[in-house]
């Protein structure tokens, strides 16, 4: 083989190689995103709860610690509809601590609206 066809080899070896490495970056790169969704989506389902029969002060606690946490986990993930529903999810652990938490109706509304929240993430996690 002559030199020139040496190089030649070479070069589409190299070019092989590259194209390779491209590929399982790109590999990899998605299945971080999915690891990320998946971890994200994870922590998500097990905040989603509120126990009512809490004092008060401490169900407002929790919801302003939850709602924190969601906000925290939307912006460490990268899919938009996931971002989107643990948005939502966070909003409504804000309104229960605008709430009048005493109120047994006033939960019982806040758990109907949750329900929805919560079917649109696990819709968007799936």
């Amino acid at each position: 083989m002559t030199r020139g066809g040496t190089i030649a080899v070479l070069l589409a070896s190299a070019a092989l190689l590259l194209s390779g490495c491209a590929e399982v970056s790109n590999a990899v790169d998605q299945g971080n995103k999915t690891a990320d969704k998946v971890s994200a989506c994870t922590e998500a389902l097990g905040l989603a709860d509120l126990n009512p029969l809490v004092d008060p002060a401490k169900l407002k606690a929790r919801a302003e610690d939850k709602e924190r946490r969601l906000r925290e986990l939307a912006g460490d993930v990268q899919d938009q509809n996931v971002k989107n529903a643990l948005l939502g999810m966070a909003d409504s652990y804000v309104e229960v601590q605008k709430e009048r938490i005493e109120d047994a109706g006033v939960v019982a509304q806040w758990v109907q609206r949750n329900v929805k929240k919560l079917d649109a993430l696990r819709a968007a996690c799936s």
